[in-house]
């Protein structure tokens, strides 16, 4: 075989394995797309039911809601008894 076709073989082979790199490359952009976007959601979702607990211990009597933030048994608090 020529160094010409020796050459002319390397360079099909190179501009194969480029296509193969480049649509990998693209389903990687896909992948990463996707997942960004589903830790988004998620992000998303946290803050809300963070807002939400939030929201409930603003509602709750304040002996009850510092008990929780303690660590304390609530009914145990509730009921007047020391944990």
């Amino acid at each position: 075989m020529s160094t010409i076709d020796e050459l002319a073989d390397r360079v099909e082979r190179l501009l194969l394995r480029h296509g193969e790199l480049q649509r990998t490359n693209e389903l990687l952009r896909e992948q990463l797309a996707a997942v960004t976007q589903e830790r988004d959601n998620l992000r998303g979702r946290l803050h809300a039911a963070r807002v939400r607990i939030d929201v409930l211990l603003e509602r709750m009597p304040h002996d009850v809601a510092k008990a929780t933030e303690n660590g304390t048994d609530v009914a145990t608090s509730a009921a007047g008894h020391a944990p």
